[in-house]
């Protein structure tokens, strides 16, 4: 017995590229980047440094975060 294929009712125009992502695949990365933006730029501290600088306090929650 031969099993049934299904049959796309909806077929994209000659030469052009039919992509469907799903919603995760857009997600995702934007809150893994405004997660890592959170990290170098903390709420409150959006004003110029005053002597700390971002890839030092970037490092150390990157450290607070990794088992000891």
């Amino acid at each position: 017995m031969p099993a049934r294929t299904r049959t796309r009712t909806h077929r994209p125009a000659e030469g052009t590229v039919d992509v469907r992502l799903p919603w995760w695949a857009v997600v995702l990365p934007a809150l893994a980047f405004a997660a890592l933006l959170l990290l170098i730029v903390e709420p409150g501290q959006a004003h110029a440094a005053s002597g700390d600088p971002a890839i030092g306090r970037l490092l150390g929650h990157l450290l607070t975060l990794l088992p000891a």
